[in-house]
């Protein structure tokens, strides 16, 4: 079996500590099915900023691009230097975030599970702005390119999952009749080539809406950038909070996993983070690994991690914002030794 590189950033914030307790996982990971993983330290975030003028420096970037995935902990205020940069530099264009209900977290529904894949490149995170006379001006790019090659992967999965087999689009073409035009276009000519799969459509509002009014109804929703940013927020409150939110950043040949949310510096240093979010999209990572290299040991490895994280939840040591009294690396440590223990 390849060895693994892996860039580690930990981020800002309660970042550090989701790191510490995500690695413990890992290494339980390492130590039960034999991966060769290894982590590659690099700064990139606030921290990096204050102490060398980059959020992102050049060596952290030579280094990663001799790593086979990220692993990345929350960044605070030089997000979009750091994570926004990365998705276009490595042209990583789906942003997968699950939501999904589990037993022992407080839910708006106990069967809850879809996923959000969101255009990750184009749309307003572009960051093309200026100012105009008295009016600032925000162009929105949306190409068919762009809009197939996420469309294909929102298929593709909907495809894998084989649970109800349905991809939602999501938009807002009533309005925006030109660039949410397109991308519905795109989608929907995409469709044709996946007979097996249901296609529907909703506007963006009316999505936000049914995501409170019927989330289990839901599989596969694709849509752009920045209603993918808002609509996948609002589906992570559904089952529990950010703080048990993983992503995905997908490209062709590369790949970035991080928890959704923010370094929450107000709670840094406390051990009060809830790791999961970070400890999710590390077996998120680990279900990519095998796709690409097609050894079931990287899935078997993903399952045990989400068993685990079920286990530890039923027993109850969970962290303050999932209503336990457990510290940030307690909890790590804790689904750590159910995979070792063969949970």
């Amino acid at each position: 079996m390849k060895k693994l590189r892996i860039a580690l950033i930990p981020g800002d914030g309660i970042g550090p500590e989701q790191t510490e307790a995500t690695i413990a996982v890992l290494e339980a990971v390492q130590q039960r099915f034999g991966f060769d993983i290894d982590f590659v330290k690099v700064e990139a975030g606030d921290e990096c900023y204050r102490k060398t003028g980059e959020a992102l420096p050049e060596d952290t970037i030579e280094a990663i691009k001799n790593t086979d995935a990220i692993l990345k902990g929350p960044v605070g205020e030089m997000a979009r230097d750091v994570v926004v940069r990365l998705r276009l530099m490595f042209k990583l264009y789906a942003n997968i975030r699950p939501a999904k209900s589990y037993p022992g977290i407080e839910c708006l529904r106990p069967d809850i599970d879809l996923v959000i894949v969101r255009e990750n490149t184009e749309d307003l995170y572009k960051g093309i702005e200026f100012t105009l006379d008295e009016s600032a001006i925000a162009i929105r790019v949306i190409t068919a390119s762009g809009s197939r090659d996420i469309a294909e992967y929102a298929f593709k999965l909907a495809r894998v999952r084989n649970r109800k087999r349905r991809v939602t689009i999501v938009h807002k073409a009533n309005v925006m009749r030109v660039t949410d035009g397109l991308f519905r276009e795109v989608c929907f000519n995409v469709s044709r080539g996946y007979p097996d799969i249901e296609v529907d459509e909703l506007y963006v509002d009316a999505a936000a809406m049914n995501l409170i009014r019927k989330p289990q109804e839901f599989d596969v929703l694709v849509t752009t950038n920045m209603f993918g940013d808002i609509l996948s927020d609002e589906a992570a409150q559904l089952v529990g909070g950010l703080g048990v939110a993983p992503s995905a950043n997908i490209g062709r040949d590369f790949a970035l996993f991080e928890p959704v949310h923010g370094s929450a510096p107000d709670i840094a240093g406390k051990q009060i983070a809830n790791p999961c979010s970070m400890i999710l999209s590390s077996k998120m990572m680990l279900e990519y690994f095998g796709e690409r290299t097609g050894l079931n040991k990287y899935f078997e490895a993903a399952e045990k991690i989400e068993c685990g994280f079920i286990k530890t939840l039923k027993s109850g040591l969970t962290t303050p914002d999932l209503g336990g009294r457990s510290k940030t690396l307690e909890v790590g440590k804790a689904i750590a030794k159910t995979i070792i223990e063969g949970v």
